[in-house]
């Protein structure tokens, strides 16, 4: 049966689209909320991509 890696560390990309997010919530509906909440929609996709190619995250400085 083939072992499941569980990483503790967060994606760059999904740290960043939470702070997109959180500064969504704060403002009124509108133009700019919109574009936040899209912007944070494509680095989730882009954390979910580089998952799924098994690349670790090359903007991480160790």
């Amino acid at each position: 049966m083939a072992r499941m890696e569980i990483t503790t560390e967060t994606s760059t990309w999904l740290l960043q689209a939470k702070d997109f997010l959180d500064e969504a919530r704060r403002l009124k509906p509108g133009p700019q909320r919109n574009e936040l909440r899209e912007t944070a929609k494509v680095l989730r996709e882009i954390a979910k991509l580089e998952m799924q190619a098994g690349k670790p995250d090359r903007r991480r400085s160790h």
